[in-house]
């Protein structure tokens, strides 16, 4: 007890002494007033940078700048995949892939140079050039198509533009109505069309048309010296003018530079007055007898850049693995798929090149829990009931209604 007095007394005794004591911790006192008006008060947000604006973005936007895209572009691997996937499931359903079958209507003889492609006339490919199908096989293929699961349905010609070609147009009208009628979106890619042209096509119910930029404005003529780049912006204007849906992308793996060519590729698209329904990223497949035979392929980090990117600029647009997808592993598509990709070409072949099969990507999409994309444009009143064919089938009927047709006329 002793103690304890002597130690109460101490401490009085201090206390008088030295009055203006005080005891603080490692946080600092905020004077109350100061407190209060921080509380009421709150601090200017800081503005967002260009990667996180597109990354909260809830719509598309037209104004995007060349350097803004480039920020974007060269963010480090993880956070720009990471970040488109997210932007990918705000817009689109995460495991929905559409699927998409390519059939060359009229092969070879083309007259452009593009140093790609194994349809030019000026190099030896070994290609033999064709005549217009019939629209009753192409309708055929449509339909086995179909029956596996493909719900838009595209056809390609070699044809440098659509001058003087009244005959094949109107077949391929035809032709878009068939494919129309089974229910599934009609795609075509003819070269260049005007503005008539792309009238008479959406009034067949053509529900997109395909026409390519396939790299930068800077990088263009190196590849391709008897289209201007003007020109295929204006095919792509006469399209959208006429209420079709645009579908342009590119071709990596032309000898370009992704960090300057492949952010002027989508500079240009994400630009246009309205992004393009479709995205197609084509990984240069190497012709033997082109100019581009012999490139080095396309590094995966540069096809996943591009997909994110564009899924990050360009928000609500179908981003598509388009050629060379066959050369691609199951693990490398599905990162591609994760950073924003969500359509496929699929069937037997997609022009003159490869094309993974029906089976095996049925085959995937289990393994990963995908599901083929529906789409308001493929649905119809009534569905046409028909009997789906093999493809031998149907090359079979094809030449007997050939033969036919020479027989009549004879």
């Amino acid at each position: 007890m002793e103690f304890a007095t002597l130690g109460r007394s101490v401490a009085r005794k201090a206390a008088r002494q030295a009055p203006s004591l005080r005891y603080y911790s490692i946080v600092h006192d905020v004077p109350r007033t100061t407190a209060a008006s921080l509380s009421q008060t709150p601090p200017p947000p800081q503005p967002q940078s260009v990667f996180d604006r597109a990354l909260n973005a809830t719509g598309p936007r037209n104004d995007w700048t060349k350097e803004e895209i480039s920020e974007i572009h060269q963010r480090p691997l993880m956070e720009l995949a990471f970040a488109a996937g997210t932007v990918h499931r705000r817009f689109h359903k995460p495991s929905a892939v559409q699927l998409c079958t390519l059939m060359n209507i009229k092969t070879g003889g083309c007259t452009e140079d593009c140093s790609y492609c194994a349809q030019s006339s000026r190099y030896k490919t070994n290609l033999e050039a064709t005549k217009l199908s019939t629209v009753d096989s192409v309708i055929e293929a449509a339909k086995i198509a179909k029956a596996n699961g493909s719900n838009r349905f595209c056809m390609g010609a070699a044809w440098r533009d659509m001058r003087g070609r009244k005959r094949g147009l109107k077949n391929i009208v035809e032709m878009v109505k068939g494919v129309r009628g089974l229910g599934m979106e009609a795609c075509v890619t003819l070269g260049m069309v005007d503005k008539e042209q792309a009238k008479e096509l959406k009034e067949a119910g053509l529900t997109a048309y395909n026409h390519n930029l396939d790299t930068s404005r800077e990088h263009y003529p190196n590849i391709i010296t008897t289209r201007t780049y003007d020109e295929r912006l204006q095919t792509l204007e006469n399209v959208r003018e006429a209420g079709i849906h645009v579908c342009s992308g590119g071709i990596l793996g032309l000898g370009e530079t992704p960090q300057t060519d492949h952010v002027g590729l989508i500079y240009t698209l994400a630009t246009l007055p309205g992004h393009p329904e479709s995205f197609p990223v084509n990984k240069l497949v190497p012709i033997k007898g082109t100019p581009m035979f012999g490139q080095e392929p396309v590094k995966l980090e540069d096809m996943v850049r591009v997909i994110a990117t564009a899924r990050l600029v360009m928000p609500k647009t179908i981003i598509r693995i388009a050629a060379g997808r066959v050369t691609m592993p199951e693990s490398e598509q599905m990162l591609c798929f994760m950073a924003g990709a969500n359509a496929i070409f699929t069937g037997e072949k997609m022009l003159t090149t490869d094309c993974n099969g029906w089976d095996e990507d049925k085959a995937m999409f289990d393994r990963w829990g995908l599901s083929p994309m529906q789409t308001e444009a493929s649905k119809i009143v009534e569905e046409p009931k028909f009997e789906a064919r093999s493809f031998d089938e149907m090359r079979h009927q094809s030449l007997k209604d050939q033969q036919n047709s020479v027989s009549a006329s004879a």
